[in-house]
């Protein structure tokens, strides 16, 4: 049997833009040829992967799950691009996407890149999505990436529509207490974006950026320089409500915050994250 070097590899991959798995299996069934090992790529119709590489893909899904873990459970999500909603809707791909998650998950992955080095049936959940791209003929790519850790993690999948899968996922990490409204939260992050848990994690230059655009704002407007810092302050905390999960009116009942919700159930929330297809290069 010959050997199949990673400089064969590396050769064919470069010719076909077929996948590293799809290249090493042809040259494996070739017994080395690469011109045999060229046909049994074209005829899997493996070859035109590599030409879909530069076309946009920002369609597709959040594929999401929660496990346990040593201190209580690790939520994981991540984005899975296609070209087309047609494709990102099938069945297939949304097999993919649970697929990805539960090696994703089964790795302990805490950013994208150890996410697309996780094992998979197929080598690596990189190799996997090489490979969807064949199997879809549009270009598929791993986009964002999220893993949150507490006591409870609770998810809600957002669907645009019932034939579509999951575009808006919500994960949000409480304490014990906090399990009984995680729920309601997690809705909160779906509809209203917030950016921060609360509002000092809030970066400096944020913060900062946000009080000169305001105080510059107000010497614009005429108003009074010695009224300036109060109006600045109002500003801030404006941009506190509309931006901090905690601080944000609550949807279903506007006379609370969503920080009151957790104050009334006896907990705190710990973490969150949302992801939404196609937000992820903006």
């Amino acid at each position: 049997m010959a050997t199949i070097t990673a400089a064969l590899i590396k050769g064919l991959r470069d010719q076909t833009g077929a996948g590293m798995m799809d290249v090493k299996k042809a040259l494996t069934e070739a017994d080395g040829d690469v011109d045999r090992a060229k046909e049994i790529i074209r005829a899997k119709g493996i070859q035109a992967a590599g030409a879909r590489e530069g076309r946009k893909a920002q369609e597709g899904l959040i594929a999401s799950t929660v496990v346990d873990g040593g201190a209580g459970q690790i939520g994981y999500a991540i984005e899975l691009n296609s070209e087309t909603d047609f494709v990102a809707k099938t069945p297939q791909f949304v097999e993919f996407g649970d697929e990805v998650i539960a090696d994703v998950a089964k790795s302990g992955a805490s950013n994208a890149q150890e996410a697309e080095a996780a094992q998979s049936k197929d080598g690596t959940v990189h190799d996997t999505v090489e490979q969807a791209a064949a199997l879809f003929h549009e270009h598929v790519k791993v986009g964002q990436f999220a893993k949150v850790e507490g006591p409870h993690v609770e998810v809600y999948a957002h669907r645009k529509s019932v034939e579509m899968p999951p575009s808006i996922v919500a994960v949000i990490a409480t304490d014990e207490a906090g399990a009984s409204v995680a729920h309601e939260a997690a809705l909160q992050i779906s509809a209203m974006s917030p950016s921060w848990l609360r509002r000092e994690d809030v970066p400096a230059d944020v913060v900062e950026s946000e009080r000169r655009v305001a105080t510059e704002k107000s010497q614009a407007e005429g108003k009074p320089e010695q009224i300036i810092p109060k109006i600045v302050e109002g500003r801030l905390n404006a941009f506190y409500k509309e931006n901090v999960l905690l601080e944000q009116q609550y949807v279903k009942d506007p006379s609370k915050t969503v920080g009151d919700l957790f104050r009334q159930a006896g907990g705190q929330a710990v973490a969150f994250a949302r992801l939404e297809v196609g937000k992820g290069e903006e």
